[in-house]
């Protein structure tokens, strides 16, 4: 007998067949515009129509399910999340919250119910930003904050990303198509494993997200003098590596200590590489993220300072170069209530919990108001094969969001 439509094993289920859909025998990576992307796109399509949807594929690459309300052409809730992969992926970033989306509006169908408004579910095809290093490309394509230029855009093979759409059967000159009118839709709500061990460390499945932290990225270059390890004395050297593992270990100082704030150096490399040779050259990468802009710009503003000073003691130059920046996100302060009523009518506690990794939510933002549910995650592991949920947390959640859908409130209704 099958599972009912708001089974979490049905939810686990169907992520092990997108888990499948891989370009990688024994891992998960799955990215933008391949033929895996196709293959991930047509099963989702066939889940949607399953479900009492009409689907379509917009001008990037999203898919997206339509289920009409009392009578055609109403405006939409959105419900999404995204389907492409980081390198050797776990099972759950993104795909767990299309599938709550379809499994939502099978229970809708299967109620025989319509609500006074439609639905839309969609899977994004970009999120992760692997194959053209261009984050929240299809999140920003429905908001209407696309920059067509990143159709220019390459991937590692020298691929223009206006090349990809078309060999996916699309055409690249219609991306303003994807665009959603602001006036057609109510709100996005957006279910996604929490990424992080709150949940489990408090003993919850559930929790609301309030904001989706900013982040600021830079590259570091250290230039020093590269020289023989045997003969250049200790005091007369300008070694690019040792100084920035002081910087390094000042990033880690300057965000510890305040609540909301991480700092991270993800990447290093030093060059000229030679193990009896002294580092003449290190580039490194830090991520420093906050739900506060005020003091994540703060924060930046004390690394840079304190990078310099050291380049500045050691005798090395630096140049520190910008490669990303975006604004905290504040999740809308009704519609987490809504969520809230909806997790408490189930017997849930869940609780608030900001976001420190980003989501196709913060691109939606510019679009409507938005709300994120996350769901507990072992560990709080993600971005690795080693990502994990029971059935009963994926049924909580799915249970909370069919809740919140079945008595949501829009904003004019609200006001009214």
């Amino acid at each position: 007998m099958p599972h009912p439509p708001l089974s979490g094993q049905t939810l686990l289920d169907r992520s092990e067949a997108l888990a499948a859909i891989s370009a990688e025998d024994g891992r998960l990576s799955r990215h933008y515009l391949t033929p895996e992307h196709r293959r991930a796109n047509d099963l989702v399509a066939a889940w949607m129509a399953e479900a009492g949807m009409a689907t379509r594929e917009d001008a990037l690459g999203n898919i997206i399910g339509r289920y009409e309300g009392e009578t055609p052409g109403l405006p939409a809730l959105l419900i999404g999340s995204h389907l492409d992969t980081v390198r050797d992926a776990g099972k759950y970033d993104g795909m767990l919250g299309v599938l709550s989306g379809v499994a939502v509006v099978a229970d809708l169908r299967a109620r025989g119910r319509r609500l006074p408004f439609a639905i839309e579910v969609v899977g994004f095809g970009d999120e992760e930003g692997v194959r053209f290093q261009s984050t929240l490309i299809g999140s920003r394509a429905i908001a209407g904050t696309f920059d067509p230029a990143v159709l220019d855009s390459r991937d590692a093979d020298g691929t223009r990303l206006a090349d990809a759409l078309a060999a996916f059967g699309l055409d690249p000159a219609a991306w303003a198509s994807a665009a959603h009118a602001p006036d057609r839709v109510l709100g996005y709500v957006e279910l996604h494993i929490e990424q992080g061990p709150v949940l489990e460390a408090l003993g919850q499945p559930v929790g609301i997200v309030t904001a989706i932290a900013g982040a600021t990225r830079l590259a570091v270059t250290v230039e020093g003098f590269a020289g023989h390890a045997g003969t250049v004395p200790m005091t007369l050297r300008r070694d690019a590596l040792a100084a920035s593992a002081e910087m390094i270990l000042a990033v880690e100082s300057l965000c510890s200590g305040q609540e909301r704030l991480v700092g991270t150096v993800g990447r290093i490399e030093a060059t000229p590489g030679a193990t009896n040779v002294i580092a003449g050259r290190v580039r490194f990468t830090i991520d420093l993220r906050a739900d506060r802009d005020a003091l994540r710009l703060e924060r930046v503003a004390a690394v840079r300072a304190r990078l310099e000073a050291i380049a500045d003691q050691r005798g090395v130059a630096i140049a520190i170069e910008p490669l990303h920046d975006s604004p905290a996100v504040a999740c809308c302060p009704a519609l987490m209530a809504q969520l809230a009523a909806s997790a408490r009518a189930l017997g849930l506690e869940a609780p608030e919990l900001p976001s420190g990794a980003g989501h196709d939510a913060m691109a939606m933002a510019a679009l409507t108001d938005v709300a994120m549910l996350f769901v507990r995650c072992e560990r709080g592991i993600s971005h690795n094969p080693a990502e994990r949920i029971t059935p009963a947390d994926a049924e909580q959640g799915v249970r909370v969001l069919a809740h919140f859908v079945d008595h949501f409130q829009p904003a004019s209704d609200r006001r009214s």
